[in-house]
C-alpha cells in the first residue's frame, strides 16, 4: 500500500444509508489509470463487489463525482455507482440488511493495474438516528416493529407494510421525524394463506392512532408489491387513512381473498402460473401472469379507491417484470379522474424495475421469491433504476409531510 495515495470519502466515513457520499483519490501520478473497487458483506454472510477504472487527472486526482469509469460495473460519471452497482458472486442474490443497530459497511479500495493496492477507507453508512427507539410490537394480530423519533412530538404516523418483514425504510423515516410501525404483509408462508384479514391491518392503523407521542389527525401507509393493494384497501374502507405511498403493485386485490368485519369484501384476482417466462438464467418473469382486472368476469376485484378520502402517490416503474405496475396506475388514474377526484399525484419510471427501495443500496436484478418458489427478475436498467430511487425516496417524504398534518393539542389530549 502506497503512503502517499490517499482515499477520502467525504462529508466524512461515516453517514447514514440514504445519504450520497463524495469518493476522491489523490496522489496519484498524473494520467495513472487504477481501479477503485468496493466490497460488502451482507447478514446472510453473501459477499457483494463492484469494480471501475479511472484515469487520474494531470495533479494525479481522481473525483467519482467528475471523473467518468472507463470499464468495469459501469461507465461513465457516477459518483454512487460503486455502491448500486455491488453484486454477488453467485446468481439471484438479494442484500439483505435488515439488523438497523448495525450500519452497512463498505470497504473502498484503489488498486494499481496489476493488482496492488494502493489505498484503502471504509464507509460505515447508519440505519439507525440518534435517538430514535425501536420497540417490538405483539398485541392482538400485530406482529411488527415500531420506530419513533427523539422528543416529546408530536409526531405524524406511517405504516409500512412491507411483504415480508423488513426495517430498513422504517427506521430511515423515524430519523425524519416520523412514528412508523413496520409489519409484514404475510405472517405466515404466503402459500399458506386462504384468505386475508383487512381488519388486521386496521387494528395496526388504530395502534398507531393511539400512541402518545402521534399528533397526526390520520395515518399514512406506505408500502409496495402485494402490500400496494393491501394499503389502497386500507384507504377504501377504513377511516383515518390519510395518505398511501403506492409502489409498483395492482389495483385490484390479488392472490387472496380479502374479508373485513366478517365478511368477504374482494375476491381474488388470480394469475396463471403458465404465463410465466423461464430466462436463461433460470429466473422467470412473472409480469403476464396476473388475469386482467379489466375484464368483465374480474371487475370484482378492483379496489374502489374513489370512495377514499385521503390522497394517494402512485408510483410505477415501467421496467418493472414483476407486476404490470404502469397499466395498473394508469387505470387507477383515469378512474380517479373520471370520478373527478384531484387526491392523487402519480409517478412514472420509465427504465427502473421492481424493488424501488431506499436510495444507494446494490441494485437487485434477481432473487428469489417466496411465493413463486423460484428466482424472479423484477426488471430495470441498473443506473435509470438507481436514479429512480433517489428521486422517489425525497417524493415520498415531501408528500408525507404535505398530507400528514399534526396537531399538537391532540397530542396533548392523548396524554
Amino acid at each position: 500500500m502506497s503512503n502517499q495515495v490517499r482515499l477520502q470519502l467525504l462529508p466524512g466515513a461515516r453517514c447514514f444509508f440514504d445519504e450520497p457520499i463524495q469518493v476522491k483519490v489523490a496522489g496519484l501520478r498524473p494520467r495513472q489509470v487504477v481501479t477503485m473497487r468496493a466490497r460488502s458483506t451482507d447478514e446472510r454472510g453473501e459477499v457483494f463487489s463492484s469494480l471501475a477504472s479511472y484515469r487520474a487527472d494531470g495533479r494525479g486526482e481522481i473525483d467519482l463525482d467528475r471523473e467518468p469509469s472507463l470499464s468495469g460495473s459501469y461507465v461513465g460519471v457516477e459518483p454512487m455507482g460503486l455502491l448500486r452497482s455491488l453484486r454477488a458472486e453467485t446468481l439471484h442474490k438479494y442484500f439483505h440488511k435488515n439488523k438497523v443497530f448495525d450500519p452497512h459497511v463498505v470497504n473502498f479500495s484503489v488498486h494499481e493495474e496489476d493488482g496492488g493496492m494502493l489505498a484503502e477507507s471504509t464507509n460505515e453508512r447508519l440505519l439507525m438516528g440518534d435517538g430514535v427507539s425501536r420497540v417490538s410490537v405483539k398485541e392482538g394480530n400485530i406482529h411488527g416493529v415500531l420506530f419513533t423519533p427523539p422528543g416529546e412530538g408530536p409526531f405524524p404516523a406511517v405504516l409500512d407494510l412491507c411483504t415480508t418483514m423488513s426495517e430498513k425504510r422504517a427506521c430511515l423515516l423515524a430519523k425524519k421525524g416520523f412514528t412508523v410501525l413496520t409489519v409484514p404483509v404475510f405472517s405466515d408462508r404466503p402459500d399458506n394463506l386462504k384468505k386475508m384479514h383487512l381488519d388486521h391491518f386496521e387494528e395496526a392503523v388504530h395502534f398507531l392512532q393511539q400512541l402518545p407521542k402521534v399528533g397526526s389527525k390520520g395515518v399514512a401507509v406506505i408500502s409496495v408489491s402485494k402490500g400496494a393493494d393491501i394499503a389502497l384497501s386500507l384507504a377504501a374502507f377504513v377511516p383515518g387513512v390519510e395518505a398511501v405511498v403506492w409502489i409498483n403493485g395492482c389495483n385490484a386485490n390479488t392472490a387472496l381473498p380479502l374479508y373485513y368485519k366478517k365478511r368477504l369484501i374482494l375476491p381474488a384476482l388470480m394469475y396463471d402460473v403458465k404465463k410465466a417466462i423461464t430466462t436463461a438464467s433460470g429466473a422467470i418473469i412473472c409480469k403476464y401472469c396476473m388475469h386482467n382486472p379489466l375484464k368483465e368476469e374480474n371487475k370484482a376485484t378492483l379496489i374502489p379507491i374513489e370512495r377514499a378520502k385521503g390522497h394517494f402517490l402512485f408510483a410505477a416503474s415501467e421496467d418493472d417484470l414483476n407486476w404490470d405496475s404502469k397499466a395498473y396506475m394508469d387505470e387507477m388514474v383515469e378512474r380517479l379522474t373520471r370520478h373527478g377526484k384531484e387526491n392523487f399525484e402519480s409517478l412514472s419510471y420509465p427504465e427502473a424495475g421492481h424493488y424501488l427501495e431506499p436510495p444507494y443500496g446494490p441494485y437487485c436484478p434477481s432473487s428469489f421469491h417466496g411465493l413463486a418458489g423460484k428466482p424472479v427478475l423484477w426488471g430495470g436498467e441498473p443506473r435509470a433504476h438507481a436514479a429512480a430511487e433517489v428521486h422517489l425516496w425525497k417524493k415520498i417524504q415531501e408528500f408525507l409531510r404535505t398530507h400528514l398534518s399534526c396537531d399538537a393539542a391532540q397530542n396533548k389530549a392523548k396524554l
